[in-house]
């Protein structure tokens, strides 16, 4: 096993170096200048120079890379202009937001997706079968900005049963002491109930806005798994040997349909991110993707490339933590490796 993850870690190397050349060069073609932005709209040419020269914009695109890579290696990702803070300080204090709402939302579409993927194969052309198509097809429809002003809307203005979208907690709230970063979990670690209880109402809304952009693959992947798990000449001799439906559905055909959820929830994952920047936004969510889109918007070059950075080797962890899964689910292929 220590030899896989060691192979697994060095194939990744080309691939974030990759996403540091690719991310510097994209930060310095998009539009805007981070100089004349910053100096200020009543600035003079020669203010927005001395800018560029402070910010060490004035020195060819190659030795501008070299500085860049030198500061990574240091562990240095740069300072933002924005906040006036240290990149890897403000991705460290944001990024506990976005890993919780992210994974919140992950465990409420799989809470849901699997069980109805898997009792819509085994009773396939009823009702909750033509019910899962319909979820699937919403869920892949609806923009995922869409469904978070749409819940914001019913829950918060029209039934006012849900809190103000307005960050983690509200304003009669405190944050936990930080152990995890994590406000549900440090909640419980302190035995705060009300600020837990508080975390959780302002994370709900969010959360099901990403379960139901991530329900719609989930669902759909384990019922087609499922169909064809059915179908195998195992499951058949299974039943054929009297053992209960019971059985023969969750312990032959579900561990056997496991393989292609666990590697739709790769791909899941990583759509996550990518909608945790509108989610956010929504929600007033102090998370790395409203960090990201602000910096953008300012074109404070230093947080985007921590961001892309950080989401790479999220992505990367993550994929590896889904090949090391594969190992448990079927232990043929450990003995294949």
């Amino acid at each position: 096993m220590l030899k896989i993850l060691v192979s697994r870690m060095l194939t990744t190397i080309p691939a974030l170096i990759g996403v540091v050349v690719v991310s510097f060069l994209l930060t310095r073609v998009l539009p805007g200048d981070t100089a004349a932005y910053f100096a200020g709209p009543a600035a003079t040419p020669q203010a927005i120079e001395e800018v560029r020269k402070q910010l060490g914009l004035d020195k060819p695109l190659p030795e501008q890379f070299r500085r860049y890579v030198v500061d990574l290696s240091r562990g240095d990702l740069g300072k933002s202009l924005t906040t006036g803070q240290p990149v890897l300080a403000d991705l460290k204090a944001r990024l506990p937001a976005s890993a919780e709402l992210t994974l919140f939302g992950l465990v409420l579409s799989l809470l849901v997706a699997i069980p109805l993927g898997v009792v819509a194969a085994v009773k396939q052309g009823s009702m909750i079968d033509h019910a899962c198509r319909a979820i699937v097809t919403a869920g892949v429809s609806l923009p995922v900005f869409f469904s978070g002003l749409l819940l914001v809307y019913v829950f918060y203005f029209i039934l006012q049963i849900a809190p103000a979208p307005l960050g983690r907690l509200d304003v009669f709230a405190s944050a936990p002491d930080m152990v995890t970063g994590f406000y549900l979990i440090d909640s419980l670690i302190a035995g705060d109930g009300a600020t837990f209880r508080a975390s959780f109402t302002q994370l709900l809304l969010p959360g099901v806005t990403l379960a139901i952009f991530a329900l719609a693959p989930i669902a759909r992947i384990t019922r087609a798994s499922m169909l064809s798990a059915l179908a195998m000449e195992f499951v058949r001799t299974a039943r054929a040997s009297g053992l209960n439906a019971r059985t023969v559905v969750m312990t032959y055909a579900l561990r056997n349909a496991l393989l292609p959820v666990v590697t739709t929830l790769g791909m899941v994952f990583s759509f996550l991110l990518g909608a945790n920047v509108l989610v956010e936004k929504v929600f007033s969510w102090p998370g790395i993707g409203s960090y990201a889109v602000e910096a953008l918007i300012a074109s404070d070059f230093a947080p985007v490339q921590g961001f892309v950075l950080a989401m790479a080797i999220v992505y990367i962890l993550l994929n590896l933590l889904i090949d090391l899964s594969y190992r448990l689910i079927d232990p043929r292929m450990s003995a294949t490796s």
